[in-house]
């Protein structure tokens, strides 16, 4: 993939306010869709359609974990661009309200109860 196809990918995956809070999640600890879902009050096709370009930019990964598909930012990537939209990401929005609360929110998701309804 070329230079610019990379930065396209990753300004797109930044420019929405719902992939910029599942990062800030991600920021603090893997989660799966339902646990997402349950933050954003999205529905799981959307939830899932998010997590889906925000992987495609490299800046999420997606693990299998039993019968999870835990998602968690990428700590390896394999490109100075991502690196560094990563590193940016790490120090903005740390005081914003809405961030505030889905962290909040985070501690208290249950996958156990949110994946069997």
């Amino acid at each position: 993939m070329n230079t610019l196809s990379i930065q396209e990918n990753i300004f797109k995956a930044l420019s929405d306010k719902s992939r910029l809070r599942i990062i800030k999640m991600l920021q603090k600890k893997p989660l799966c869709v339902c646990e997402i879902k349950e933050i954003l009050q999205l529905a799981t096709s959307t939830v899932s359609n998010h997590l889906s370009v925000l992987c495609d930019a490299g800046l999420v990964n997606s693990e299998k974990d039993g019968k999870w598909m835990n998602y968690s930012i990428n700590t390896e990537p394999k490109n100075n661009m991502i690196s560094s939209a990563l590193l940016y990401l790490q120090f903005i929005l740390e005081d914003d309200e809405t961030i505030l609360n889905d962290r909040r929110i985070i501690s208290n998701v249950d996958r156990n109860v949110l994946c069997c309804k």
